[in-house]
């Protein structure tokens, strides 16, 4: 990697290091969300990844950017889930062993999913800063390699092949919209984005119920924030108070971050299932919602990523039924 932040080459490399290992995913126009903003707008179906979200290419890049005594060693990491179950793909496609590291909030579903994939889970705590503590362990005692969710330049690189193929695909976007946890996705984006087209404004989209990249903005240095549950559970947990390279980015990259609200969040998941026809998670849907909402300034052709699928299907189908919450769903 090069300097102190990832660039666009690093960015080319990890393209084509997991070129065929991963999915080109598609960007289809939305007819509903086009006529409802005037302008064209776009669906990056990055939920389409075989794991179900974006998670797989970073994760893909990072182990296979290890050596051969590394991979010996196994790779651990703290998750909300979809990082976990990337990365207990692409360590059992290298024969490599995986313990994720998952606080309770994780949701069920997602649990299972890594362990089918032959990862060793381990719950700890109530927070991903709790299930940080675990990896912390195995990496002191263990020594097992560490591969964060986003706080990695492998996995920063890996997502942002996703902007190199919104350019390549549009080139004439002028805003992308991203889901904002921990920064991985939307730092990789907007390197790869802002490097091809420098006009083009990136906007972060999170939930208001535990936002920590945007508290950490607005304070100006990593902060802490307490982890709430929320329908967009992906887009929970902290940044790292040692963060190394996504608060800088983000700081420096993107142009805008919006937050929303859960019943915001639950209309973006509904419109995705009867208008676009896609399942989504909370997290992914957040792009959609903000249009829905009109939290959106619209200045040209949009993208909004879909970043994943991995929604308990029974709490999907008491969102599309009209709850607007994690409470009022139960």
């Amino acid at each position: 990697m090069t300097g102190a932040v990832v660039s666009v080459a690093d960015i080319e490399d990890a393209a084509r290091r997991i070129a065929g290992h991963v999915r080109r995913t598609p960007l289809e126009r939305s007819a509903a969300l086009s006529e409802l903003c005037g302008v064209p707008i776009h669906l990056k179906l990055e939920h389409w990844q075989e794991t179900g979200a974006f998670k797989l290419r970073g994760a893909t890049n990072a182990v296979l950017s290890l050596s051969g005594e590394e991979r010996e060693r196994g790779v651990v990491a703290a998750s909300t889930g979809n990082h976990g179950r990337a990365l207990a793909h692409a360590a059992k496609t290298a024969g490599a062993r995986c313990v994720v590291c998952l606080s309770a909030l994780v949701p069920q579903n997602k649990k299972d999913a890594i362990t089918a994939l032959g990862a060793e889970l381990r719950v700890v705590g109530k927070s991903q800063d709790d299930a940080q503590v675990e990896v912390d362990r195995l990496v002191r005692e263990e020594g097992m390699i560490p591969l964060p969710p986003f706080d990695h330049p492998h996995i920063i690189a890996g997502q942002g092949t996703i902007g190199l193929e919104i350019v390549e695909d549009l080139s004439e976007a002028r805003t992308v919209l991203v889901p904002l946890s921990g920064g991985g996705l939307i730092a990789g984006i907007a390197a790869a984005v802002k490097a091809r087209s420098p006009k083009t404004r990136i906007v972060g989209i999170s939930m208001a119920r535990g936002a920590a990249m945007q508290a950490s903005l607005a304070a100006g240095h990593p902060v802490e924030v307490e982890e709430l549950p929320t329908l967009a559970d992906s887009l929970g947990g902290g940044i790292g108070l040692a963060n190394r390279l996504t608060f800088s980015m983000v700081r420096d990259l993107v142009d805008e971050v919006v937050l929303l609200s859960e019943a915001e969040i639950a209309a973006g998941i509904r419109h995705a299932y009867f208008h676009e026809r896609e399942i989504v998670e909370g997290g992914a849907a957040v792009g959609i919602a903000a249009l829905l909402a009109g939290r959106i300034e619209i200045c040209g052709p949009t993208v909004a990523v879909l970043s994943g699928r991995n929604i308990a299907m029974d709490l999907h189908a008491r969102i599309v039924a009209g709850a607007d919450g994690l409470e009022d769903s139960a």
